[in-house]
């Protein structure tokens, strides 16, 4: 079996593996006692904080160590927040921050704070000036991950922090995805990362709060952590996480080098194995193992399966492969495709045969799954009436694209297809449609059940 899902979690890095049984016999008292076996648990503790502030870049009593990545964020987002209340109740995000800052900002909302999205470009990126445009006199935080979970773009987070820093309001970085590949770059304030991202065990998470950051902690006062993360901590799982995090960055830059090639190829092969691809995520400020692509006429749930049969673990943003019909908040606001979505994000020591055994199986697997769903070919031009109404409402993606596309042929060059659609997918994927079959999408309307979507056949 294949793992391609180390967006997700990476498996146990062998050094994590053997420190966190070492631990285990040395780690297990309270650090807070003063006796022999509290001192060696608090020597255990103390090294590991020292370790993860020299790979963060930051001092040792800046760095706490939390139950998850999640809490980490939480953490940081309220404690910052409740720190700079007078300042005012303003927060910044980017519209493709991890579930676990737009649910911080929610909650914040329902406060009575206010949140400003700042939205990215096709390639998933922010631009600075629209933090420095987001920028008010009550703004308390701002936050933006430095590397996208889903597509893998890289943020310009030294550029935002300058930003930021200039106008005195704290950045919190969620790094959960890079920090592995190497420190976060600029003048941050807050920092967060979860270590089952880089090979640590599950359960271990970092927030670093620079000293001069206003930070009140939330909750019922702790004496551990400074305050910030309440709980007996998890002296050998520290351990472990910490210990993984040196050796992943020991072996980083050979490392990326070589999963760059890999996810190289990956974009470069599949759009000429597989019609009918769009490949998503900037082809340039990337991390080194993501690469995201998404496919027409595909459900994402089934490919998935499909794949997982041929013996490789991969993931999906797609609406297909969730209960409900909204896509991945990262896709829709990137405005690209979001069928047939397929995240493929490669550990380190992925083997370059399994790549390309990938990219045998890829074509016949989408393939298959379009042949099951009647997926047309490609529509030839043909008279007929100047307007067909495709009514498509109760289905799923990608059921709105194939039905539009198979009617397609239909209508003369200047004839439209109105696509009638209940599913939120189809507000991103016929857009999408029209752009990679060069024609126009001429925009959306109101329906009985409904939306309908227009689209003008030009060629």
């Amino acid at each position: 079996m294949a793992y391609f899902d180390a967006a997700s979690a990476v498996p146990l890095h062998p050094v994590a593996r053997q420190a966190l049984l070492a631990s285990l016999d040395e780690g297990w008292a309270d650090p807070a006692r003063l006796y022999r076996e509290g001192r060696k648990a608090r020597m255990l503790l103390d090294a590991a904080r020292e370790a993860a502030a020299e790979a963060v870049g930051c001092r040792a009593d800046e760095v706490v160590f939390t139950s998850s990545g999640t809490r980490a964020v939480h953490t940081g987002v309220a404690g910052a927040l409740a720190g700079r209340r007078r300042v005012g109740r303003h927060l910044i995000v980017s519209a493709v921050e991890h579930s676990s800052v737009l649910h911080s900002a929610e909650v914040f909302e329902a406060d009575g704070g206010t949140v400003t999205r700042v939205p990215v470009d096709r390639m998933g990126a922010v631009d600075p000036s629209g933090y420095a445009d987001a920028l008010r006199e009550d703004t308390a935080l701002a936050v933006l991950q430095s590397a996208n979970h889903e597509v893998g773009t890289v943020q310009p987070v030294a550029e935002v922090a300058g930003v930021c820093r200039a106008a005195g309001v704290p950045l919190l970085v969620d790094a959960a995805q890079s920090l592995g590949w190497g420190p976060v770059e600029g003048d941050w304030s807050l920092l967060t990362a979860s270590a089952h991202k880089w090979g640590g065990p599950s359960g271990v998470g970092l927030l670093a709060v620079r000293k001069g950051v206003r930070f009140a902690a939330q909750g019922p006062a702790d004496e551990r952590e400074s305050g910030r993360a309440p709980g007996f901590e998890n002296i050998p799982a520290i351990v472990a996480a910490v210990a993984s995090l040196r050796a992943v960055r020991a072996e980083a830059a050979q490392e990326a080098v070589r999963l760059r090639e890999l996810t190289e190829r990956i974009r470069a092969r599949v759009p000429q194995l597989v019609p009918d691809v769009e490949v998503v995520g900037d082809p340039e400020r990337r991390l080194p193992g993501i690469v995201t692509f998404s496919c027409l006429y595909v459900d994402g749930e089934a490919l998935l399966h499909e794949l997982d049969r041929e013996g490789f673990s991969v993931s999906s943003g797609s609406s297909c492969t969730s209960s409900t019909l909204t896509p991945s908040h990262v896709l829709k606001a990137m405005g690209v495709l979001s069928e047939g979505n397929v995240r493929v994000s490669l550990p380190a020591g992925a083997a370059e045969a399994d790549v390309e055994r990938f990219l045998e199986v890829l074509p016949g697997a989408v393939a298959g799954v379009r042949e099951k769903l009647g997926a047309p070919a490609a529509p030839a031009a043909q008279e007929g009436p100047g307007e067909v109404l495709v009514d498509s409402l109760g289905k799923r993606c990608p059921i709105p694209v194939i039905e539009l596309a198979k009617v397609f042929g239909q209508v003369p060059v200047g004839g439209t297809v109105r696509v009638l659609s209940d599913d939120e997918a189809a507000r991103l994927d016929i857009p999408a449609w029209c752009e990679m079959r060069g024609q126009e999408y001429v925009g959306e309307e109101p329906a009985d059940g409904g939306t309908a979507y227009l689209v003008r056949r030009v060629s």
